[in-house]
């Protein structure tokens, strides 16, 4: 009878300790199965929801590190003005010639206070412009005559062409506008639009203090006894070469602050007017000049700022992206902010319970390695003398151990295999009661933010990252849990193998 077999009827003779070594197994196996359960299935949220959220970025200031800084040292920001300055366009540039970037754009941003051109609004939301404007639409510039948000799917265009090479440089009139909004003041491709740019100018005295505010407080009732703001209104005309519509995502059950949201955002996206940058940066010197009253002077002076968006090739680039792209930024106050951050800031309570789930793994094996190895070297202590005999016969201490091995991975294996379905069970009940508990929901949360154009359409919520947590069996669970589970028995028999490599037939059989 060579050691498999001897291994075999081990295992069947010895019905008591071998179900006593099962249980042993099953019971921790189900806690390391729940646990590896879990830990995958966060995972798995994160990296669809982050893939789901796209691979995009963009440049910001860090608001954080900001307030941080100032609270610390409130005069260093009271004397420099340079900390709030977005870097050069040459660095933006060169940010986006890292090899992880597929496009960029960056994009200088106008508005138009209207009275005659209508803009969009939702029924359901009750909209009010100031400045003497009855409407209210957003200009988003281009630096490339491909659109981003066509790109990214979150518009289409239904009529007429995107922008030419030549609308580009020389920064033409032409425009693109949604369908909405065409159809609300009846425009067509190839109409000539002129927008009626309309906002109020406050008169400055020489101190560049509003005129009739004598304290260094200007109150609400002097402001009211002044009574000289002006409403100024100015022609800008423009040709409309393509209308685009809002490609509509699919909508889940969403609580009334997150439909308001989307509300809002889908508002945003169909008042908004591509242009240009150069025809953008020209109605941003005309507003200036002709409402607020700039001089030509000071224009010279104005900071200008441009919206980034790096789409990149791959979610997997992002961390090196970032790596790289913080170290070409020369304004320490700037760093890279990416949409699927916002996964960060809102799952708090999936990245407390993959954390748990971790600390439980280790824990785990940690007992199922000290236990096993305890009941596998006192069982093998009750067989010394069968050892011995073997031994004595002239048996080959290898096969001897390969034996042991044999009942344990018999064992074991059966024990894991059962323990893969019921942990798996056990995980869904856990996480559904914790998910339900105060102390683990009311985590630091931010909720959804907003923002413009592709950052501000991929926002999440926490209770959509928890709608999306599902405890399920998959390739990875599986492999994860029967690595973890083989190998931790296996580890737990290298003390009890000692034992038997320490083993004198002699002395066993005196």
């Amino acid at each position: 009878m060579n050691f498999w077999q001897r291994g075999l009827k081990s295992v069947t003779r010895r019905k008591g300790r071998s179900l006593i070594l099962f249980l042993v197994i099953f019971i921790l196996g189900n806690v390391i199965a729940g646990s590896v359960a879990i830990q995958q299935s966060t995972k798995n949220v994160e990296q669809e929801t982050k893939k789901q959220m796209g691979a995009v970025a963009t440049i910001e200031l860090d608001y954080e590190r900001v307030d941080k800084e100032q609270q610390a040292n409130p005069e260093a920001f009271e004397t420099n003005d340079e900390w709030h300055k977005q870097p050069p366009l040459k660095e933006l540039e060169a940010i986006g010639e890292l090899p992880y970037v597929k496009y960029f754009e960056y994009s200088i941003g106008s508005w138009m206070g209207l009275n005659k051109i209508k803009s969009y609004s939702d029924p359901e939301m009750g909209m009010s412009y100031g400045g003497g404007a009855k409407y209210n639409l957003s200009v988003r510039g281009v630096n490339r005559k491909e659109i981003v948000d066509i790109e990214e799917g979150l518009i289409k265009l239904d009529e007429g062409s995107i922008f030419s090479d030549k609308d580009i440089e020389e920064g033409t009139n032409n425009i693109i506008i949604s369908k909405e909004v065409a159809e609300l003041n009846n425009l067509s491709v190839g109409d000539q639009v002129v927008f009626d740019v309309t906002g109020e100018y406050y008169p400055m005295d020489g101190n560049g203090e509003m005129e009739g505010s004598d304290d260094e407080e200007t109150t609400m009732d002097s402001m009211g006894e002044m009574g000289e703001t002006e409403i100024r209104t100015f022609d800008f005309p423009a040709k409309v070469i393509g209308i685009f519509s809002v490609i509509k995502k699919e909508q889940k059950e969403l609580t009334p602050e997150e439909r308001s949201n989307e509300s809002w955002m889908a508002m945003d996206q169909i008042n908004t007017i591509y242009a240009p940058n150069k025809l953008a940066k020209e109605l941003n010197s005309q507003m200036s000049q002709k409402i607020w009253g700039v001089s030509e002077e000071d224009m010279v002076n104005e900071e200008e700022y441009y919206q980034t968006t790096y789409a990149l090739k791959s979610t997997d680039d992002l961390e090196a992206f970032r790596e790289e792209a913080n170290a070409l930024i020369s304004n320490k106050y700037y760093e890279v902010k990416a949409a699927s951050d916002q996964y960060d800031q809102v799952a708090g309570s999936m990245k407390k319970l993959g954390q748990i789930s971790g600390y439980v793994v280790l824990i785990a094996v940690a007992a199922t390695l000290m236990i096993i190895t305890l009941i596998v070297l006192l069982f093998l202590r009750d067989r010394k003398h069968e050892l011995g005999i073997y031994l004595s016969l002239g048996e080959n201490r290898g096969k001897i151990i390969g034996q042991i091995l044999i009942e344990l991975l018999l064992i074991g294996s059966l024990a894991l295999v059962l323990s893969l379905v019921t942990g798996n069970l056990l995980a869904g009940g856990i996480s559904n009661s914790l998910f339900q508990m105060d102390w683990f929901a009311n985590t630091d949360q931010n909720g959804m933010m907003y923002s413009s154009g592709i950052m501000g359409q991929n926002t999440i919520s926490p209770e959509q990252v928890q709608a999306a947590y599902k405890v399920t069996f998959s390739m990875g669970y599986i492999v994860t849990y029967l690595v973890t589970g083989l190998g931790t028995i296996l580890l737990s028999a290298v003390v009890p193998l000692l034992y038997i490599l320490r083993l004198n037939p002699k002395k066993i059989m005196m």
